[in-house]
């Protein structure tokens, strides 16, 4: 069995790719029957693999360190290379496309396949080469400037993913003074955040125009690859969150103040929902690890070896350090079939929660290996994250192997915040559809954008004297915002799609774990409705999806 340390990649030569690629462009126009050009789509795709592991690798590494030069040094090199090989895979994408065995390749392969190297091909030419690059560096440049972070605590030196854990304190005046802390920092920082955002949007809107596009919300559905619902979907959503969320989650926020006995809900409060304090898990990484093998054994034998494996091949990084980035991720290495879980441990219970999600991407990418195209191995984000949140509810079973007498607790909470987090989601959403269709805006402009958004879906929100976020500077908290635009919607989605896997699994869980497998292991072969409706679930954009999840949750949570 390979171990992380065991898996290699030579990072790719552009001269030499580019010769490999013009044979495969030439060998593609010669192919008169359907199986001589799966012949070259087969080969391009080998070729694909190991370069997406090459950049796995190094946008990996990088992240588990920040400060190493090298690592550095490899990210920029790939940085620098990405929109060139893009080019290179675009020009294969827009043959197939227009080729005359186009019907047999996708009988072969799927039609998913065409509809998503017709974004790709939409969505990039090589006018915007060094616009990549330069998107590139402003990510890297955040991610670098948030991972630097220190900060100062009651005689203790924390990064931004440390500090977070004292939101879960049981004592108040100690969540309030550690975000006096966290969020001074961004105050310190506003310049620059300001200033690389600014740099980001305006890049981007460039990009957008160059490519005749009317501005950066139209690319940037193409680029997240959205091929069956469009912008107008996802207003109809946000109407359906704002009609029947928002007072559901005004309501819980009442509740929750009760609950701690204040008479106002504060922001660091936000984060606690009972006067004991949130649960935590009751050991440390690896008792928690120990307590995983047994729990997904017990969910059956095709999660508990995938886990085992996970464990025995080092696939994993999840202890906080100086010097990593914050967040957390799941990756993958297609020429291996491997994927890996980073994430920054702090004893909250959030540790269980980015736990068990980042393990229902890793499982779903395991699952969906053998697609035969790597366009397959990942369906679209917002499919992705029905995995990993859906997997959030389904371990809900097990978690007295983390909480002991403390789970029932847990499962409220974790239904209570996985509510509350959908206006919240949406309103990251939103405002970035404000911000793209205002490219020109100054900063001050944008951090009123946020507060009416705050206004629209978190209304309940009381900043206090913590100026930063009180004149709109929470977004810049957000890391998406920065590097994966419109991408966060699609939590939203799969969290409407997740709820009603729980749902279901409180009728039939042995049923809803089978439909979960088969789900996984489609990968990305479909696009995202017909994987919603094909596992048993309505589609976000159908009027009224959210009617019965709020029904189950007032009862669950009376």
């Amino acid at each position: 069995m390979l171990t992380i340390d065991q898996l290699t990649a030579i990072a790719p030569n552009y001269d030499d790719l580019a010769a490999k690629y013009r044979v495969l462009e030439t060998e593609l126009g010669a192919a008169l029957s359907g199986e001589a050009a799966a012949n070259v789509v087969d080969r391009w795709d080998t070729l694909r693999r190991e370069i997406e592991t090459w950049s796995a690798l190094v946008q990996l590494r990088f992240n588990q360190d920040t400060t190493n030069e090298q690592h550095k040094r490899d990210r920029e090199y790939c940085d620098e290379l990405t929109p060139r090989l893009i080019d290179l895979d675009v020009r294969i994408k827009r043959a197939l496309l227009s080729h005359p065995q186009r019907a047999s390749l996708e009988s072969r392969y799927g039609r998913q396949a065409f509809a998503l190297w017709e974004a790709d091909v939409m969505s990039f030419d090589p006018v915007i080469e060094q616009d990549l690059v330069s998107e590139a560096k402003l990510g890297a440049e955040y991610n670098e400037l948030t991972a630097g972070a220190k900060l100062s605590f009651r005689g203790e030196t924390y990064n931004l993913s440390g500090i977070v854990k004292f939101r879960e304190d049981a004592d108040r005046p100690t969540r309030h003074d550690a975000e006096a802390v966290r969020w001074q920092w961004y105050a310190d920082h506003r310049g620059a955040l300001d200033r690389i955002y600014d740099d980001l949007v305006r890049l981007r809107h460039g990009m957008a125009l160059k490519l005749n596009f009317r501005d950066y919300v139209e690319l940037g559905y193409k680029r997240m690859k959205r091929v069956d619902y469009t912008q107008h979907e996802v207003e109809q959503f946000r109407a359906e969150v704002r009609e029947h969320l928002v007072p559901l989650a005004a309501e819980l926020r009442r509740k929750q103040a009760g609950n701690l006995g204040v008479e106002k809900l504060m922001f660091w409060d936000d984060a606690i929902h009972d006067v004991q304090g949130n649960p935590a898990p009751h050991g440390d990484h690896d008792w928690m690890v120990a307590r995983a093998i047994e729990v997904f054994d017990a969910m059956g034998p095709e999660l508990g070896s995938f886990f085992r494996l996970m464990v025995e091949a080092k696939l994993t990084d999840l202890k906080n350090r100086e010097g990593k980035a914050g967040g957390g991720f799941c990756t993958a290495f297609p020429s291996y079939g491997l994927p890996f879980i980073f994430a920054n441990f702090n004893g909250t219970k959030h540790d269980v929660e980015v736990f068990t999600h980042e393990m229902g991407h890793a499982y779903q990418a395991y699952a969906s290996r053998q697609q035969p195209l790597v366009d397959y191995l990942w369906p679209t984000y917002e499919s992705c994250e029905i995995h990993s949140m859906g997997l959030e509810f389904l371990t809900w079973p097990h978690m007295e192997k983390f909480f002991e007498e403390d789970a029932e607790r847990f499962r409220r909470i974790h239904l209570t915040q996985g509510l509350l987090f959908i206006p919240y989601g949406v309103a990251v959403d939103h405002f970035q559809h404000l911000v793209y269709t205002r490219p020109e805006a100054t900063p001050a402009e944008r951090h009123a954008m946020w507060q009416e958004m705050e206004r629209m879906y978190l209304p309940w929100r009381d900043y206090g004297d913590l100026p930063h976020v009180a004149k709109g500077g929470f977004w810049q908290f957000q890391r998406h915002i920065y590097l994966s635009p419109f991408y966060y919607i699609d939590y939203t989605l799969a969290q409407t799609c997740a709820l009603q896997l729980w749902v279901r699994s409180q009728q039939d869980p042995a049923g809803t774990l089978t439909a979960y497998n088969v789900l996984c292991a489609r990968g990305g072969e479909a696009p995202f409705q017909e994987l919603a409706r094909a596992a048993g679930l309505i589609s976000p954009f159908q009027p009224g999806c959210l009617k019965d999840v709020v029904q189950q949750a007032k009862v669950s949570l009376a």
